[in-house]
């Protein structure tokens, strides 16, 4: 697993302890803390199973079966840090659907929408209509690599903007969503910071510094 705090990898059996909580209905509770080697910060998880006869209290003890396992320290999902490239009003939407990815999947992708949006926009200088039309727009022009423009593109086919219109029209609206289209919208605006904001930056930074020298030899800079 990816440690939430520090993205760095690490096998979940590491530093493991578990504690049962009690039992109702539903099965048996049982808290689990893991603790990254890397940053040496806390992951909890609270697994929900059947009962196979522990009583409250009981320590290091697994489930044999889960039924159900949530995250529930810290809140949001392993997502690697936004780059500092990408402009702070386009960065506040994105962060907002990662924390609420998991309790929310209408919300984060209703947030990704708009930050999907918001981005075509300011980077790529669509005109502003509805999504559906801008990525179309976007994918006119021919400038995003093939890998890019497909993934975009399957925005709408996994989010079935034709059967919801609305995601289209308003793009902030909390409406039904596919299986993953929640993720899928969050892994697609990764790509496009990179293509947009990052990939430029490097690319002025290596021709500043590359005019640095030629103006220290008294040659002409690049064009």
């Amino acid at each position: 697993m990816k440690c939430p705090h520090c993205l760095e990898g690490f096998h979940e059996g590491q530093a493991w302890w578990s504690v049962v909580i009690g039992s109702n209905k539903d099965g048996l509770w049982v808290l689990n803390r893991l603790l990254c080697p890397a940053c040496r910060d806390y992951v909890f998880y609270l697994d929900n199973g059947p009962s196979p006869g522990y009583g409250e209290g009981v320590q290091n003890m697994r489930l044999p079966v889960v039924t159900r396992s949530f995250m529930v320290w810290p809140k949001g999902v392993s997502r690697t840090p936004v780059p500092p490239e990408v402009p702070a009003e386009i960065v506040d939407d994105y962060k907002e659907a990662c924390l609420v990815l998991a309790d929310s999947p209408k919300a984060s992708a209703a947030l990704s929408r708009r930050c999907l949006q918001n981005l075509l926009r300011r980077a790529a200088a669509v005109t502003p209509g509805d999504l559906s039309k801008e990525i179309d727009q976007v994918l006119g022009s021919g400038k995003l690599p093939t890998d890019i423009a497909e993934n975009i593109d399957a925005i709408r086919n996994i989010g079935n903007f034709a059967a919801h219109p609305n995601k289209s029209a308003v793009t902030g609206a909390v409406l039904p969503v596919e299986p993953h289209e929640a993720e899928w919208n969050l892994d697609v605006l990764e790509s496009l910071f990179d293509f947009y904001f990052v990939q430029p930056a490097r690319a002025k930074a290596k021709r500043d510094a590359l005019n640095k020298k030629l103006q220290d030899a008294n040659k002409p800079p690049l064009k």
